[in-house]
């Protein structure tokens, strides 16, 4: 059986899919099959965040972006494995392009982070944003002159 009509029959099934129940069908159905990647674990304790992310395949750190603001990270990156002369019979390491956004359990200041990539792992050190915005400041009123 030629593997070709095999991806071309699915292709039709979806597109068949996707005109009997629309677009936001499939993407949700598909959201829910697809893994999470990168897996991240968060960790907390006192003021500190620690995020590790799993990431195998960088061979320079300046394939990953990393980005915060507020209560969410955003990481994206680029893994290619290189292997060229081959044909793939089975693949389960996720290559190409990725990108995720990760809520975290609170504001994380902008001026203290701290980021490794170590074996197959990045670590980002956080550390909570403590100032609350809706704290109010005392304004100095000078008498004014009549």
């Amino acid at each position: 059986m030629n593997p070709l009509n095999n991806m071309n029959h699915m292709h039709d099934w979806k597109d068949n899919m996707e005109r009997f129940f629309g677009q936001s069908f499939w993407d949700d159905f598909e959201s829910t099959l697809k893994p999470n990647f990168p897996q991240v674990n968060i960790l907390r304790k006192d003021y500190e965040i620690l995020c590790v992310f799993n990431i195998p395949g960088i061979n320079h750190i300046k394939q990953v972006d990393c980005q915060i603001k507020d209560y969410s990270l955003f990481i994206k990156g680029q893994i290619n494995l290189n292997v060229k002369g081959y044909e793939v019979v089975q693949e389960e390491i996720i290559q190409g392009s990725f990108e995720r956004t990760v809520e975290l359990p609170c504001k994380v200041r902008q001026d203290k982070i701290s980021a490794r990539y170590e074996h197959g792992l990045v670590w980002l050190k956080l550390y909570k944003d403590v100032h609350k915005d809706e704290r109010g400041r005392s304004i100095n009123i000078q008498q004014g002159k009549k």
